[in-house]
């Protein structure tokens, strides 16, 4: 047997749903109310005629649910259809039952509410137009109730006095239910929009650095070739000194650093482009990545611990990772390079990677906006850091949270997928 199709997830589709859920209420509660009147208050009616009316809309339901299952999306047309039908059909019960004296004609609002709060103007208009019609000519046409005369009842109650209170009832239910799911719809939609609008912004920020880095690229090459020669001559002309020759190795060191990541970027740029990640160890990864850091910042007391837990976890990782996790571990060694804490562990979804420095901590003016934006914790920062570093781990599906450590600094949780080996 085919698997059913899945309910369009447009504003028009899901209203139809709700239309579809507030009629089948509606006319089980009619069919309720009319069984009830002919039983048990003997209620002189054309039964007839009145159940005609209840199936025929209880099978117009149910067509409508079938073709919620089609994939064709639902129009405003469509949309106004529907609701001029349920018009039609309360007309004709109306007709049916006492018309205008009926204390349930008022659930005509009903249809006029819901068509306001869905549909374009017109189409609201027309409901409301329709409805008017259909209520002044029940007021001259239709077959009389005697049980709904104004007074009309058995001993103390008053039928009609009753029925307007049922009518009530569920008017305001449905209206409630109806409304309060639409605005929840259109809330959920308006914050989807809205994150769209800013990843989207988000995305160009990230391009345009982008672009601003690769430039930088091929420019630095330059100067860092002749920083590797003056280096190499400086370095013979401190023959005899040791100490000079040690800070002179230093400095080739990060010179060649400098080069070799240019020279990776470069090379890898439209390589990683289509690429898909790669999936490694992430103890591995992450002793490598820390490796790497270390070497640019000789400066750093450190200590990396892994959680004892049974297995490995495995991430997708590119060259963007290991620099957003490179920018994560410098912004700790700037607070304070000493004694910086790396804790590596996971759990059957996600991979998490704390990182603890001993810092001043992040000020709760901005802690919200960091990685959002241009911000930077440092008076001399930019805030570029924080905010790819941000935007490559949310490309990963991950996510980077920074709070005061209650103990002073900074603790920053860095979470990511958890993906499986390649066989």
């Amino acid at each position: 047997m085919p698997a059913a199709l899945p309910l369009p997830l447009s504003t028009p589709n899901r209203n139809l749903v709700r239309l579809t859920i507030v009629r089948g209420i509606t006319w089980t509660g009619f069919l309720a109310a009319i069984i009830i009147g002919i039983e048990l208050l003997g209620f002189s009616l054309a039964v007839h005629a009145v159940i005609a009316v209840i199936v025929a809309m209880g099978l117009i339901n149910i067509a409508t649910w079938w073709r919620m299952g089609r994939p064709r999306a639902v129009t405003h047309r469509e949309y106004l259809i529907h609701l001029l039908i349920d018009v039609t059909g309360l007309t004709l019960l109306f007709y049916f039952t006492g018309g205008s004296h009926n204390p349930f004609i008022n659930y005509y609002l009903v249809p006029v509410t819901i068509a306001a709060a869905t549909l374009p103007w017109r189409h609201a208009w027309l409901i409301a137009a329709v409805s008017m019609a259909a209520y002044s000519v029940l007021m001259v046409a239709y077959q009389p109730v005697p049980q709904f005369a104004q007074g009309q009842g058995s001993g103390a109650v008053n039928f009609h006095v009753l029925g307007m209170w049922l009518n009530f009832a569920l008017s305001a239910g449905l209206v409630t239910f109806f409304i309060y799911k639409m605005a929840r719809a259109l809330r959920s939609r308006d914050q989807a929009l809205s994150r769209t609008r800013e990843a989207a912004l988000r995305n160009e920020q990230v391009l345009a650095v982008a672009t601003q880095a690769a430039g930088t690229a091929h420019e630095l090459g330059t100067p860092l070739s002749t920083m590797a020669v003056l280096l190499s001559e400086m370095r013979e002309d401190a023959r005899d000194h040791p100490g000079l020759i040690r800070d002179i190795e230093l400095l080739r060191q990060q010179v060649d650093t400098c080069k070799l990541r240019l020279h990776q970027l470069v090379e890898s740029a439209d390589r990683r482009r289509m690429a898909e990640p790669e999936v490694r160890d992430a103890q591995v990864w992450l002793a490598g990545v820390v490796q790497r850091w270390l070497v640019l910042r000789p400066d750093v007391s450190h200590h990396l611990a892994v959680a004892e837990r049974r297995g490995h976890p495995w991430l997708a990782v590119d060259a963007t990772l290991d620099q957003a996790l490179t920018n994560l571990l410098n912004n700790a060694a700037d607070a304070n390079p000493d004694d910086i804490t790396i804790r590596l562990d996971w759990n059957d979804d996600e991979v998490i990677i704390d990182i603890r420095d001993h810092g001043p901590g992040v000020a709760m003016s901005i802690a919200d906006q960091l990685g959002e934006t241009f911000i930077s914790t440092k008076s001399k920062g930019l805030g570029i850091g924080l905010f790819l570093t941000h935007a490559t781990i949310n490309r990963f599906g991950g996510g980077v949270r920074l709070y005061n450590h209650p103990q002073g600094g900074t603790l920053t949780e860095v979470t990511l997928p958890r993906s499986h080996p390649h066989s």
